[in-house]
């Protein structure tokens, strides 16, 4: 009797198996037809990351920097936004996001994460109070 059941628990499983990997793969061909990625899509989201980033070292270097200890204090600021931007890099390389048809866009899109993080570290350290 115990045979009996395990075996049918088998063959239920086999079943549900086959037919989630089939529907799996018809999912994946409709999900490749439906999503189209833009032309310029590196490029727009690199000029967005440049735009804020602008508009955040403007937000820091309006007014004058504390005379103490503001080199030391700007190349910490930079090591954390890019050890920030290394973590997302890596997530990205993780979901199959990180891949560049060009070697100009991959520049262009890990720089602009890169000054896009340093100059919210800065903005986040100046400008909250707390550690100055």
């Amino acid at each position: 009797m115990a045979w009996d059941l395990l075996e049918t628990l088998g063959n239920v499983l086999d079943v549900v198996s086959s037919s989630s990997s089939s529907s799996v793969r018809l999912n994946y061909k409709d999900k490749s037809t439906k999503k189209k990625k833009s032309k310029y899509f590196t490029e727009k989201a690199s000029a967005g990351f440049i735009a804020v980033a602008g508009v955040l070292l403007f937000f820091v270097f309006k007014d004058p920097l504390p005379a103490e200890n503001y080199t030391q204090t700007l190349i910490v600021a930079s090591l954390i936004g890019i050890a920030i931007s290394g973590i997302l890099f890596f997530l990205l390389y993780l979901m199959e996001f990180y891949y560049f048809k060009s070697f100009f866009k991959l520049l262009l899109f890990s720089g602009s994460v890169i000054l896009f993080f340093i100059s919210l570290v800065l903005c986040v350290y100046f400008k909250s109070g707390v550690f100055v």
